[in-house]
């Protein structure tokens, strides 16, 4: 089915509407053709709501947003619309709606996107793979054997395939950038900060979750950054906004250096493709003349994995507790890593949440010193291609220790989780240093495996240079270094 959501950016889709040669009602109609005809083989959407967004599409005013009332997919993961499922992609939330649109979601439609529906996440988005049990896997239109990635398994796919050129997204260890890798498009995590919260919002994961985006082309990227970028003063994180438009992207000063590794943080093994995908991005820029030296991040990375895994757990159990629900109705209704999860939040002790956050602290404040030296800071997105849908990345006799973790003491819960996450972790270790630290990170579709599938190169910059990672972006993009799934010209 060709569209002109398949073969156009949002940026083009804008003009044409404003010159008259489309309508935002025709372009919500093209996107839920699509979802009813393609749905079936990616399961990347979970809910649509057609009335609603016909009549938004409909009423739409264009008063000179950034967009003209193009079509767009949330994620289904903390970025509901009043009175739309907002599940969790959990059964134990699975008749739950939205009492109000969130914030992030508020700016989006100000920007002036339609939200269409919503795509699939794994359950609490724990997760680098969309296998929810509410909704089921969703599937890499590269491969359907193989996952789209996570959590924003379900918006990577559908921009994979070109369903739409745009879709929101959230990341709070990687879950944008991962599923961007895995499927071949573009992810941008903004600086801490950077895009709207809220009240009762403000500290996703301690400030390491962050809404925004993945997309088939940079100017997109730059333009929705340009339009959802926010100074809110009642915020605990916040970020200057940029002297110059982040939609007029600049060319990449050769004064830049730039500090490349394709080493594990956690020393686990980095796959041939990823090295090479590196080694293939720093034999370009050194052909263009661009200072690039091999370093790594001054940083404890297991250390630093200890301190997330320990953050998630007790974000977990606060989250279980305010629900005000008994623990056997829990138990019965979450899957297994979730309830593993916050019944060891329950043993994380103040001091040791407190430490943990001063260690975060520190390791920003190692990696600014680190980008003074280095402006752009590059390593494969993730250390692997996408793992196989049927592939288990729990031993059996991890899921038993987690179905049981009641039976064990404090350190040993937590030893448990480091062990079940550990497989998964070996296939995405290095985007979890731009959620700690608080940096911008991209991930850019640049180099196929040998078994077909796509993986990505990640670049982090200085907090509040999204600049710098959108014209290194740009650079790749224009000299043909993407390889999307299918040309959006």
């Amino acid at each position: 089915m060709t569209t002109l959501l398949r073969t156009h950016s949002a940026t083009e889709l804008t003009k044409m509407i404003r010159n008259g040669d489309v309508t935002p009602f025709e372009l919500v109609n093209e996107l839920l053709s699509t979802i009813d005809a393609e749905n079936s083989r990616l399961n990347a959407v979970t809910s649509t709501w057609p009335e609603k967004a016909r009549n938004w599409a409909t009423s739409f005013t264009d008063q000179g947003q950034q967009f003209a009332g193009i079509p767009i997919l949330l994620k289904g993961l903390g970025q509901g619309i009043k009175g739309e499922p907002d599940t969790g992609s959990s059964k134990l939330l699975k008749d739950a709606v939205a009492a109000d649109t969130n914030n992030f979601v508020k700016q989006v439609i100000k920007a002036g996107f339609i939200p269409v529906g919503e795509t699939n996440a794994p359950e609490f988005g724990f997760k680098n793979i969309t296998d929810s049990k509410l909704y089921g896997d969703a599937h890499n239109p590269w491969n359907l054997d193989f996952q789209p990635g996570g959590s924003s398994g379900g918006a990577a796919a559908a921009v994979s395939d070109s369903w739409l050129p745009i879709a929101t997204a959230s990341d709070g260890g990687g879950s944008i950038r991962i599923p961007s890798s895995f499927s071949g498009v573009i992810g941008l995590k903004p600086t801490r900060g950077r895009v709207p919260a809220g009240p009762g919002e403000w500290r996703g994961w301690q400030g390491a979750a962050i809404n925004f985006a993945i997309s088939n082309n940079i100017q997109d990227i730059a333009s929705t950054l340009n339009a959802l970028s926010v100074v809110q003063m009642a915020a605990p994180f916040q970020v200057p906004l940029p002297p110059t438009p982040f939609d007029r992207i600049s060319n990449l000063s050769k004064d830049i250096k730039i500090a490349f590794s394709t080493k594990s943080p956690v020393g686990t093994p980095v796959s041939e493709t990823a090295i090479t995908a590196v080694k293939d991005a720093v034999v370009f820029l050194e052909s263009l003349g661009f200072k690039v030296e091999e370093r790594d991040a001054p940083v404890d990375g297991t250390k630093l994995m200890q301190s997330y895994y320990q953050m998630n757990a007790g974000e977990t159990a606060t989250m279980f507790a305010s629900m005000g629900l008994s623990d056997q109705t829990i138990k019965q209704n979450v899957e297994t890593l979730s309830w593993a999860l916050g019944y060891t939040g329950r043993g994380v002790s103040a001091v040791d949440y407190s430490s943990s956050l001063t260690f975060w602290d520190n390791v920003g404040a190692e990696m600014d010193a680190f980008n003074t030296e280095h402006d752009l800071y590059l390593t494969p997105a993730t250390a692997h291609t996408a793992p196989k849908i049927a592939e288990q990345l729990v031993s059996e006799e991890n899921f038993e220790k987690m179905l049981h973790i009641e039976d064990y003491d404090p350190n040993e819960q937590l030893n448990i989780i480091w062990d079940q996450w550990l497989p998964s972790l070996t296939l995405s270790p290095f985007t979890q240093l731009a959620n700690i630290s608080g940096q911008p990170g991209i991930s850019l579709p640049t180099h196929i495996s040998d078994n077909g599938m796509p993986l990505g190169i990640q670049f982090m910059a200085r907090k509040g240079r999204e600049d710098l990672l959108l014209a290194v972006g740009k650079l790749f993009e224009d000299n043909d270094k993407f390889t999307l799934l299918r040309d959006p010209k």
